[in-house]
């Protein structure tokens, strides 16, 4: 799938170097569940979850390049948000960027081809978001999508207070997003 400056593809086993340094990336992690950096073996698994998103469900998180030079600039689709039991059942859309591709709208575009997928493609009703309440970054981007805050929440493993955010397939077909 492209986008005007993105292109948004199943992940390859050669993706790994670039994902473990954006997982290495303390600024990239900070409001990423307890806020840990991930090493390579970690990211290597993360890759294989990844990979098998895809094979089981039909969907999940696509791998990123930029499309001029090709490079892995990191991630964004769907996923099930397991760690937050009370949202279940439920789809999340998430994106996760190497820090030198942050403030170009990068995370918008392609979080907004990946929201109209779930929509169009998988055929999803309802997609939830959910962020670190701090990442105000986060929360532009979800705003731009066109998801609604729906209410705050903390995250039982780690203790992280999230906000959680929605958008229905009716708001989203009134141009919400995309």
């Amino acid at each position: 799938m492209e986008t005007d400056r993105l292109t948004l593809r199943r992940w390859r086993d050669d993706d790994l170097d670039a994902l473990a340094a954006i997982n290495a990336d303390p600024q990239v992690m900070r409001h990423i569940l307890d806020g840990s950096v991930r090493d390579r073996g970690q990211s290597a698994e993360s890759l294989r979850t990844m990979m098998r998103d895809w094979d089981e469900r039909g969907f999940g998180l696509f791998a990123v390049q930029e499309r001029a030079s090709g490079e892995l600039i990191g991630w964004a689709g769907l996923a099930v948000p397991a760690f937050l039991p009370e949202v279940l059942p439920a789809v999340e859309i998430g994106w996760r960027l190497g820090r030198r591709f942050w403030g170009r709208g990068y995370a918008t575009e392609a979080a907004a081809a990946a929201l109209r997928f779930g929509f169009d493609e998988v055929g999803l009703d309802r997609v939830v978001s959910i962020r670190h309440v701090d990442n105000v970054r986060s929360a532009r981007v979800m705003e731009k999508l066109g998801l609604v805050h729906e209410f705050d929440t903390v995250v039982p493993v780690h203790e992280q207070p999230v906000a959680v955010h929605a958008i229905t397939r009716a708001r989203y077909g009134e141009g919400a997003a995309g």
